[in-house]
């Protein structure tokens, strides 16, 4: 108990409260924490940058071939940027309303235990995202030497190596500061942007030439087995995958409760229209079975309609997956670094550079994990077979919106949707959850057992307190080692009355 006129420290003292009140500014300026450095600007970047990659430029043949016509194929992209604005909006209520860093592994800690939020994090961070990074490193590094081997295969070797490189870059800029990491997400997403735009606008002028003979029978082909037909509504989903990544990061954006719905908004109703108007484009020069041809839809379309030109399609594509691979990396660290926070990752991983006042190690191990899997070359059959705990995840963490509603109805809600959209969201995820089981069981089922082996990794490491006095000496070793190695510390407010730079320098050199 504390006396009246005082407060608790961190560190577990107590202060008074009118010395705090005078000094509280500067205090929050120089605690050893991350900084709200996002704003609005950078979160909408950040929405963008994690939806956008390579695949609205290599192929969208996914939804045209399970739609069947052109015309069914626009109508899917527009209603899977309407179904991912809803799932956003849900995800504004969560986000504003349980103000932490995690987005789902966050909300389902929060409402339904540590021991699905764990399994979440387990296949989250232990496989998909550094597989995903492994693998849009690998995408950037395809475009980057196409142009200078066009008429044949890129050498394997150079591709891997230059990945690596991407990699290590993006992971010294997110070790080094924030505002670096947003800033190079800014300029490729503008990047990305651009060269959308010079897509939707030389379409334009296509249509205005008269070039509609694909168009002339939008639904002619139109798939008549309605649960192919679902599966395009999956893919068109799978290409609007990451409008959820800005919850990963709340913690660090500038007022959120204003923020947070304000880059949702933004961010996909800009990629809703870009990815439907770029797709008309795609198909006022490319034909039905050109797409479904499964060629690099973009690089075609560039090399008939811009001549000698046409190289800055492979380069802007680059630009685009380099912008990727950072916003995976970015947000893909904050989560490290939650989980550790909650004792369910090694505790280094939870700690802040004390200079550069960011989540080092988790950024480190996050690009060192992406590192391991390009010497794989199983990286895409391990994304296929977790893809439905994406879903399932984003499902159950809704459901989250609906259980506090019932069990927390006095909770602060800054923003508050209406119980419709929830609903529909979550019926739908159940559909994208269940519809792989039926459609792919063997993929489905690898996927279950490899969110099974994060059970024994639970049981072990998380949820046995009483281990032996020497596997966690061994530990505290371990993990003050790493300390003074990277200059880290928990993350917690400074002591006022002490150079506190001081004393972290000489309690990790001594």
């Amino acid at each position: 108990m504390v006396a009246d006129g005082y407060e608790v420290t961190p560190s577990g003292g107590a202060r008074d409260k009118t010395s705090t009140s005078s000094h509280s500014s500067g205090a929050d300026e120089e605690a050893v924490n991350l900084k709200p450095k996002i704003s609005l600007l950078n979160g909408v970047t950040i929405i963008v940058g994690s939806i956008i990659g390579s695949g609205i430029f290599v192929s969208p043949k996914g939804v045209l071939e399970n739609a069947g016509s052109v015309g069914v194929s626009l109508i899917i992209w527009v209603m899977c940027g309407l179904f991912s604005m809803i799932g956003a909006y849900c995800y504004a209520e969560l986000g504003t309303s349980i103000l932490k860093s995690g987005a789902d592994y966050a909300y389902i800690y929060e409402a339904y235990g540590p021991f699905l939020a764990f399994l979440r994090l387990w296949v989250e961070c232990m496989i998909v995202r550094p597989c995903s990074q492994a693998i849009v490193a690998l995408t950037f590094s395809y475009y980057v030497v196409e142009p200078l081997f066009p008429d044949c295969e890129q050498p394997d070797v150079a591709v891997r190596l230059l990945a690596a490189v991407c990699i290590l870059i993006l992971t010294f800029v997110n070790c080094y500061d924030v505002k670096w990491a947003t800033r190079v997400q800014d300029i490729f997403t503008y990047a990305k942007l651009l060269a959308l735009a010079l897509i939707i606008i030389t379409g334009i002028v296509q249509l205005c030439r008269g070039e509609t003979e694909y168009f002339e029978n939008p639904f002619e082909y139109t798939e008549t087995n309605i649960a192919k037909a679902t599966l395009g509504f999956y893919s068109g989903l799978f290409a609007y995958n990451g409008w959820n990544y800005l919850n990963y990061v709340i913690e660090e954006l500038q007022d959120p409760v204003k923020n947070c719905p304000k880059a949702i908004w933004i961010s996909i109703s800009l990629v809703t229209l870009v990815y439907t108007f770029a797709n008309v484009a795609y198909f006022t020069t490319v034909s039905r079975e050109e797409v479904l041809s499964g060629a690099a839809v973009a690089v075609m379309f560039s090399k008939r309609l811009y001549s000698f030109m046409w190289v800055i399609m492979p380069i802007f594509v680059s630009l685009s997956t380099f912008g990727g691979v950072n916003g995976i990396l970015f947000t893909s660290s904050r989560l490290f670094f939650v989980g550790a926070r909650e004792g369910h990752m090694p505790q280094i991983l939870s700690m802040v550079q004390v200079n550069r006042l960011t989540p080092l190690p988790a950024c480190l191990f996050m690009g060192l994990l992406s590192l391991v899997y390009l010497t794989s070359s199983n990286m895409y059959a391990l994304i296929n077979y977790v893809s439905f705990v994406n879903w399932l995840a984003i499902g159950l963490s809704v459901t989250v919106l609906l259980y506090f509603r019932y069990t927390r109805p006095e909770m602060p809600r800054p923003v508050k949707i209406s119980l419709v959209w929830p609903i529909i969201y979550v019926v739908m995820s159940l559909v994208l959850v269940l519809l792989p089981m039926f459609s792919s069981p063997t993929e489905t089922g690898f996927g279950c057992l490899i969110i099974a082996t994060g059970i024994p990794v639970y049981i072990i490491f998380v949820y046995w307190e009483n281990k032996p006095k020497t596997i966690l000496r061994a530990l505290d070793k371990m993990t003050l080692g790493l300390q003074k190695l990277l200059m880290s510390v928990p993350e917690e407010r400074k002591d006022e009355c002490a150079d506190w730079k001081l004393f972290i320098y000489l309690f990790l050199m001594y």
